[in-house]
């Protein structure tokens, strides 16, 4: 039951605003609908890329506030599909109680959160977002639920029952019955039901049992107090939207943590108010902010929220995000959806306001740069390691230590010793899966510089914009996650002159200086490189066309040896599999050439004829041919370059390595 009276009163402000704007806030909760009815097919052969679509339009609903339902969904979806549809399939269930479905998909959630992603926090599945799944499912039978909406609806329409906080089940069942009865009352309003078709395309979900427009009618009394009700302060979503610039010689987003407390003054240097000084008046707690620097580079670098009410001299919010490859004000510009965005009519002031789809735009760019989803997080371990790389246990333990002590290890050796396949092998194994999203693969080359590194000029139309390095950028991605380990790994490490490539970060890659500042040379903005970031390089030692590494360098990284595997246990196991005699023998012949580099004096240990050469081939596929292929293309040319002034030696071991084939 609810106050009649009061329900008129919100009622007619309620037609009156529909079409003065309120629509085009919140439209988008109906093309949301749509999006997910001709979308949806539980028994979709690729369940994630259906539950993607299906979800396309609704990230405004599934994603605010340091809160991403919709992303750690996907992520379920992509390395457990048939779990994930279960959940759904069960859900969707008419035949079972209600509030138990719901139980029952965050109970799920939580098992796929521990099994797939037990370094997240939460995974997110809460009552608001389960019933939005079910509206979504069943837009003529339910309804959002959400705590605050509800609890302010009950209370502004003088319901006779009250949402409790703590009490979820009453709660869950008081709301669906609540809006039901509001909906049969809306129902019997012809001139809204004419209103509300006159906003209609086919866009839209047509909504012929209102349960969205009663969703969206509590909202709306939620929002405005029964003093006055006439206001006119609209909200969009659940909360408003807001674009917040921040100078970065004031304050730089970025190097605040997340879940900081942050102010913002709502009066100039010179005491005068700022621009749309109204803005900050309507600012309220939980609204969202998408926080923008202004310079050097325009580009939005974090999200935020309001955190509580200003007190007239400023308003307070809190960082809630980080934007690991943030989105740039070129690209923004190119969204048509963004072309009437207040700040590109008049970017002068600080608060800008946002609707709720150009939010849903700007988060849809966000999402899209910012993929967390990984194609394959499967377990990983030491065992793994060992049984792809060919490394002894004792060399595999001790060079996970040096990385995990130095944060900084070049891998050096002769050709075909596995560096690259290694390197990334060894990072996984650290983190404990297989996850590519936390590693960086880069190859220096002679021409390769500071501005690809970490920040420069880069031509953009007729002019020059300041742009962010690969490396600058994967750090601000490693900070923003400080409980994970990230790997950057520099293949060729030694062709490119690092002191020129990491110019002022050479002090901040030692592991004594992780984490502390220093003064970008073209900005001037603070940089640290984090705790959790470990890089690992790659060098050749058998190219005589490159300098070695500079040894004003070398303290930064320890050095470790990889030598061909011939010996180890992984490669004779593999070795077996091959099944081919002569195969053996050429095995065999190849350790006594390496046996004759090692004791050559102008070569060395450095030289050696490394074992993955004869690696990655099926055993049905390690014909005579093939071997006979690996030594004319790989080995002999390389032997001609190490013994260049010595044709007889190198006659020598042709000879002897073609011997092998001869029957």
């Amino acid at each position: 039951m609810f106050d009649d009276a009061l329900f008129q009163k919100y009622l007619v402000q309620y037609k009156k605003d529909l079409t003065t704007g309120h629509w085009d806030a919140e439209s988008y909760k109906w093309k949301a609908v749509k999006q997910f009815q001709e979308n949806w097919d539980i028994g979709s052969q690729d369940f994630k890329d259906m539950l993607e679509r299906s979800l396309e339009a609704s990230s405004n609903l599934l994603t605010s506030y340091n809160h991403y339902p919709k992303n750690m969904l996907l992520e379920f979806a992509t390395e457990a599909p048939e779990e994930t549809r279960a959940l759904f399939v069960s859900l969707f269930d008419e035949s079972r109680d209600y509030l138990d479905r719901i139980e029952a998909f965050n109970l799920g959630s939580e098992v796929l959160r521990k099994t797939y992603r037990p370094t997240a926090k939460n995974h997110y599945q809460n009552e608001n977002v389960i019933t939005t799944y079910l509206w979504l499912r069943y837009p003529d039978k339910y309804y959002v639920y959400k705590y605050t909406v509800a609890k302010a609806a009950f209370e502004q329409l003088g319901s006779n029952r009250s949402i409790i906080k703590g009490r979820r089940g009453d709660n869950l069942r008081f709301h669906l019955g609540f809006y039901n009865e509001i909906c049969e009352r809306l129902k019997k309003d012809d001139e809204l039901i004419d209103l509300f078709n006159s906003q209609l395309t086919p866009d839209y979900y047509p909504d012929p049992q209102l349960r969205t427009l009663t969703a969206d009618f509590c909202y709306y009394v939620s929002n405005h107090k029964e003093e006055n009700p006439s206001s006119n302060h609209l909200g969009s979503g659940e909360h408003d939207f807001w674009w917040l610039n921040a100078n970065p010689s004031l304050w730089k987003p970025s190097s605040v943590p997340i879940g900081s407390s942050q102010s913002y003054t709502m009066y100039s240097e010179n005491g005068s108010k700022r621009r749309v000084f109204q803005h900050f008046l309507d600012a309220k707690p939980g609204d969202a902010l998408v926080i923008f620097e202004t310079s050097p580079i325009k580009m939005i670098t974090a999200l935020g929220t309001i955190s509580k009410d200003h007190d007239n001299e400023r308003i307070y919010f809190e960082k809630t995000a980080d934007i690991a490859n943030p989105i740039a004000l070129e690209s923004l510009k190119t969204k048509q959806e963004l072309a009437s965005m207040e700040y590109f009519i008049n970017p002068q002031g600080s608060l800008f306001k946002l609707t709720a789809s150009e939010y849903q735009t700007i988060i849809n760019m966000i999402e899209h740069s910012n993929t967390t989803l990984a194609t394959s997080v499967r377990p990983y371990d030491k065992e793994s390691f060992l049984r792809d790389v060919f490394m002894g246990k004792s060399d595999y333990d001790c060079l996970k230590s040096v990385l995990l002590r130095k944060k900084n290890v070049i891998l050096q050796g002769a050709p075909g010793v596995g560096k690259t396949f290694a390197a990334r092998r060894l990072a996984w194994s650290i983190m404990g899966k297989r996850d590519n999203d936390h590693i960086k693969l880069i190859q220096f080359h002679q021409s390769y510089s500071y501005e690809d590194f970490v920040m420069g000029y880069k031509p953009e139309g007729d002019s020059f914009a300041l742009k962010h390095g690969v490396f600058y950028n994967f750090c601000q991605k490693a900070a923003s996650h400080p409980e994970e380990q990230f790997f950057f790994i520099i293949d060729e490490i030694n062709r490119g002159n690092m002191s020129k490539i990491f110019g002022e970060l050479l002090m901040l890659i030692e592991r004594d200086y992780r984490g502390s500042e220093a003064t970008l040379a073209y900005d001037g903005s603070p940089f640290s490189v984090p705790e959790n970031l470990y890089i690992i390089g790659m060098m050749n030692t058998a190219d005589r066309s490159l300098a070695m590494i500079d040894y004003a360098l070398r303290r930064r990284f320890s050095f470790f040896e990889m030598t061909p595997g011939f010996e180890t246990t992984g490669f004779k196991a593999y070795q077996q599999q091959l099944a081919s005699e002569t195969i053996d023998e050429l095995i065999a012949l190849i350790e006594k050439l390496n046996d004759e580099i090692r004791t050559d004096k102008s070569l060395g240990t450095g030289f050696c004829i490394g074992h993955s050469y004869f690696c990655g081939v099926n055993p049905d596929e390690a014909s005579d041919e093939w071997a006979r292929e690996i030594v004319d293309y790989d080995i002999l040319p390389m032997l001609r370059e190490y013994w260049f002034d010595c044709d007889e030696k190198v006659l020598k071991w042709e000879n002897a390595l073609h011997g092998v084939f001869q029957q």
